[in-house]
């Protein structure tokens, strides 16, 4: 006896919209996560381009660190050894950064971060580190400065220097991916500037 294929039959209305509301969120994870992707590589540009720029910026500006003077006297120890070429020694060293361990920084370093107005705003006529990342702030920012080898005892404008400046503490902001996977506390690597100094003077007229 042969049965009625209408005992086989499903009814398969609905089966589309199932897949689709299945199969959505889904897509749109991953099209968030390109979205986003894209978006963590900018801050992540933007973080290093502000920190070249406040590196070249700090090199022409008045030190950054409260005990400089102290670190690196402009004269000799012995008055006679002035004109002498000061000593490579890279174990000598100023620091500043965030944290109460390192409370070390100058008000010129807010100078840095901010430009000539005192704000992140456009059109600062002497823009500093955060018109270009408003996220890095000056609590954020470590600096450290070593002898170079370079530069003579009894400089006028003091020794020749290097700096170095790097970021702390700031996170990636990813609104979705954050959101839904906790990823909103990923920090943006340290990024590190090394720069010889100039005259470490701020241009009063600028």
């Amino acid at each position: 006896m042969v049965r009625s294929p209408i005992f086989f039959w499903r009814d398969e209305r609905g089966v589309s919209l199932a897949e689709g509301l299945v199969t959505f969120p889904l897509v749109m994870l991953v099209f968030a996560a390109f979205v986003e992707f894209g978006y963590a590589m900018s801050q992540w540009n933007q973080t290093v381009k502000a920190l070249q720029y406040g590196a070249r910026l700090a090199a022409v500006s008045d030190p950054l660190t409260t005990d400089f003077d102290d670190v690196f006297p402009i004269g000799a120890a012995d008055p006679l050894n002035n004109g002498n070429a000061t000593p490579n020694d890279a174990t000598l060293s100023s620091v500043c950064g965030p944290g109460p361990a390192l409370p070390n920084c100058s008000a010129e370093l807010s100078r840095v971060v901010t430009g000539s107005d005192g704000d992140c705003a456009a059109g600062d006529p002497r823009p500093g580190i955060c018109d270009l990342n408003w996220r890095i702030t000056p609590d954020k920012l470590m600096v450290t400065y070593q002898r170079s080898g370079l530069g003579y005892w009894g400089r006028p404008d003091g020794p020749v220097l290097t700096m170095r400046l790097e970021v702390r503490d700031v996170t990636f902001d990813l609104p979705v991916l954050g959101a839904l996977l906790g990823l909103d506390d990923v920090t943006i690597p340290a990024h590190p500037v090394t720069i010889t100094t100039e005259d470490l003077k701020t241009c009063s007229t600028c």
